[in-house]
């Protein structure tokens, strides 16, 4: 018999702020996001009131769960970064028969909408991206393009699946789109080499998008579009 709702337990892996771990707190009894960043899991923690939510500092190939306690494993914008066998070899320790692992990221590209200066502010957005993305090389770069076909291939289990093309619109601050774009692992890694080069980054697209769109306010908003690809894979018995 199929368990409904709420769930046990969901580990979001490489969870950053916590903001894709909190999505998850209504639909499981417990949820806990880690990462190996602690000034990260330390911003999670200060953002989080949820009772059922809770985050520590782990490694995506040793996770801090027993065997056969994990109902889903939850990956955001991040699995390009781990040592994905080894990643994948651990998640089959903790996860229960049927239990599922969901690997999802955006891909680099978004399209900006604000009054008539969508096609203005995109490419100011779209030129940082490809600032931050250069930085990290050529193999972060492939498996962007590839949409996770690599990662996909060594998914262990029968009964997986690759999605693409899974469009998302949303409206959102321009100092909301600040935020998300400081929790991609692109700006992070940024952050760690040079912190107040980082900050200063950040300042000026903001800056610019603004001079653009001539609105005073952060609090203004616009429409973001963009797509995500994802593998849903699931540990039969």
């Amino acid at each position: 018999m199929i368990k409904g709702r709420p769930f046990g337990l969901a580990v979001d892996v490489g969870c950053s702020t916590g903001v894709s771990t909190r999505v998850l707190a209504e639909h499981f009894q417990q949820v806990v996001g880690i990462d190996i960043n602690e000034a990260q899991i330390r911003k999670a923690k200060s953002a989080c009131s949820l009772p059922n939510v809770s985050y520590q500092v782990a490694p995506a190939e040793k996770m801090p769960f027993e065997d056969g306690s994990v109902d889903l494993i939850t990956v955001s914008v991040a699995a390009h970064w781990f040592n994905i066998e080894t990643f994948l070899k651990e998640s089959d320790r903790v996860l229960k028969t049927n239990g599922c692992v969901a690997l999802y990221c955006l891909h680099p590209h978004f399209d900006l909408h604000y009054k008539d200066c969508s096609q203005s502010i995109t490419d100011v957005f779209m030129e940082t991206l490809d600032i931050l993305i250069y930085e990290q090389g050529s193999e972060t770069i492939k498996k962007f393009q590839y949409e996770y076909k690599d990662i996909f291939d060594v998914v262990p289990y029968a009964d997986k699946i690759r999605i693409t093309n899974i469009v998302s619109e949303s409206s959102m601050s321009v100092a909301a789109l600040m935020r998300f774009l400081e929790s991609l692992f692109m700006f992070q890694s940024l952050f760690v080499d040079d912190p107040e080069f980082a900050k200063e980054f950040m300042k000026r697209l903001q800056e610019r998008l603004l001079k653009i769109m001539g609105a005073s306010s952060s609090d203004t908003e616009l429409k973001v579009r963009n797509n995500y690809f994802c593998i849903l894979a699931c540990k039969s018995a």
